[in-house]
């Protein structure tokens, strides 16, 4: 559904990436794509589309384009020296092989031992097992605000999602919102508990979401918006 009750100001403001608008008269859709050289967003569109109306239909597809923005980007695979936030916090890795196999938190630094040739895959481990136990925690909290429960909570790394709710309950999240300032990641448990009530994105579903999360909703959306492109690059090798 196209975003709604902005003006076409905010509504660029709000794209993560500058755009370019070109109106064809042969044009029958929308086609949006990003121009990785360049940075930048490119949209073609019937000639008589409003500007505001294809700055809406392209913030929809805000997903879409942080993936291409995340994927421009060079990844920041997880090796002996190398950074990364934890709860919007930067911490250092390093391995020693004396150190323990599992990952330990030492002030800003996240000590790992064992072979160096699994030291991803055990920080990526530790990361899950921590996600899962901060924000089934978080959800069990939401879920009682609002006068529900989830049936099961779990993580997961989909390409273009940060969390979803089915019908029967189960709420699924990104590991990676571990690494997201805890406000951040907040939003995002709060939103996915939300849907536990309404299937939807209904003006009862948008209340509901305020009331759970409180004060800071839209700071914490801009911040998701801000930092969810890295957050999808860590970790991977390419």
């Amino acid at each position: 559904m196209w975003s709604t009750g902005l003006s076409e100001a905010a509504l660029e403001a709000a794209l993560p990436a500058p755009i370019e608008i070109r109106p064809l008269r042969t044009a029958r859709r929308l086609r949006l794509r990003f121009d990785e050289a360049s940075g930048t967003l490119r949209l073609t569109c019937p000639a008589r589309t409003s500007r505001r109306k294809a700055l809406a239909w392209v913030l929809d597809q805000r997903d879409w384009i942080e993936a291409q923005l995340a994927r421009s980007q060079p990844p920041e695979p997880f090796i002996n020296g190398s950074s990364f936030p934890l709860e919007g916090r930067e911490v250092q890795i390093e391995w020693k092989p004396d150190h323990p196999r599992s990952p330990r938190l030492v002030g800003n630094a996240l000590q790992v031992g064992g072979p160096e040739t699994g030291l991803s895959r055990r920080i990526e481990l530790f990361l899950k097992m921590r996600s899962l136990d901060v924000m089934s925690t978080e959800v069990a909290e939401y879920a009682r605000a609002a006068g529900v429960s989830s049936t099961r909570v779990t993580v997961g790394d989909a390409g273009t999602r940060w969390g979803s709710c089915s019908s029967a309950g189960r709420i699924r999240l990104s590991w990676r919102l571990i690494m997201a300032p805890p406000n951040v990641r907040r939003f995002v448990v709060a939103h996915e508990v939300a849907h536990l009530v309404h299937l939807d994105h209904s003006a009862r579903f948008k209340a509901l979401e305020a009331k759970l999360y409180g004060p800071g909703l839209a700071a914490a959306k801009s911040e998701l918006r801000r930092v969810g492109p890295r957050l999808k690059r860590i970790g991977r090798r390419r």
